[in-house]
């Protein structure tokens, strides 16, 4: 199917994601009607505001593909599992990419047959961290808050990746995509047993190549905008209807159980990373306690609305359920530790 084709049908099609889309906007007009502009307004900003971030991952999931690149990635990261997992969370935590913008490169490498554990360690460390962030967390929260919810990115990162790789080898994930997103690929997505192995950097001099990457940016681009779309405007709604505010009212006394309320109240009330500095912050100054803070960020970060409806709509439920499970649990550990050392 050449590139105008995918676009024609893209552009015609209606699935389940666009009708689900508008189906929201006619419930909002029937039972608030006052909702819907600020609803379509919210959306359109966030998908604006992380657009550089959605180009870049979706131009570069697109050129590893064109270029044969992820032959070279699936290669080296076949080799010492440990080592593998290391460097894809470190690279996680350091990379720009949200939660959001990181979905079509993971896709990317998954359809290359990139095992799941490094590609889970990436997952989960990259929207926890970047460097803009550590510097605007520091100037807020300070060094100590902010380096250690960086080793926890990392930290969470390489624990997930470890489960995943041992899930896998016990025989679990036997399959990880959903099959309208894997390209036809009916398993783990696995490569061709003799894979060209060649990098053609220049692709573009090549006309299939330029149209593999046509191709790839294209469905990425799309499959991606329908759901962000769908899932800012849901979290229109959560953020209409819970006001973050108002959360602290829940966290006057810190007790034991603030941390993993922090964590679950951190899915429908957590914006973004940026966006949950200022908010956190003014949260902690109305009583919420530090480790619930970071329970919130973190947790908040892998597991918000429009993070989950990402991954959900890629990967199958076990592995959903895998990198949900993770998230939580890492942030909820996370947040207990920071208490402790705080302690000290």
């Amino acid at each position: 199917m050449s590139f105008l084709e995918i676009t024609k049908w893209n552009s015609l099609r209606l699935d389940k994601v666009i009708l689900a889309f508008l189906l929201t906007l006619i419930l909002i007009a029937i039972f608030d009607q006052s909702q819907l502009w600020p609803s379509i307004v919210f959306a359109g900003k966030n998908i604006v505001t992380i657009l550089p971030f959605i180009v870049l991952s979706i131009g570069v999931a697109a050129y590893t593909k064109a270029s044969n690149l992820d032959s070279k990635i699936n290669t080296t990261t076949s080799g010492n599992p440990i080592v593998s997992i290391g460097i894809a969370a470190l690279f996680g935590t350091l990379s720009p990419f949200c939660s959001c913008g990181v979905i079509p490169l993971i896709a990317g490498l998954l359809r290359a047959g990139v095992p799941l554990a490094p590609v889970m360690a990436f997952w989960i460390s990259s929207p926890l961290m970047d460097p803009e962030m550590f510097i605007l967390t520091s100037a807020v929260f300070g060094l100590e808050f902010t380096t250690f919810k960086t080793i926890a990115a990392f930290l969470m990162g390489t624990t997930g990746g470890i489960v995943a790789y041992l899930m896998v080898r016990a025989g679990y994930f036997q399959e990880i995509m959903r099959p309208q997103t894997s390209g036809g690929c009916g398993s783990s997505c696995a490569p061709d047993k003799k894979p060209d192995t060649t990098i053609y950097w220049k692709f573009w001099r090549d006309p299939k190549r330029t149209e593999t990457f046509k191709t790839e940016a294209m469905t990425n681009g799309w499959f991606l905008f329908k759901w962000l779309a769908l899932a800012f405007l849901f979290e229109s709604l959560m953020v209409a209807y819970l006001p973050v505010d108002k959360v602290a009212l829940l966290f006057g006394d810190e007790q034991w159980w603030s941390i993993p309320l922090g964590a679950l109240i951190g899915i429908p009330a957590y914006l973004n990373g940026y966006a949950a500095i200022p908010t956190i912050n003014s949260l902690i100054e109305l009583g919420m306690g530090a480790g619930t803070g970071m329970t919130f960020m973190l947790a908040g970060s892998v597991s918000s609305i429009p993070a989950a409806m990402g991954v959900y709509a890629l990967v199958k439920k076990p592995v959903f359920f895998l990198y949900l499970l993770l998230g939580l649990f890492g942030a909820i550990v996370s947040g207990y530790a920071f208490t402790a050392w705080l302690t000290l």
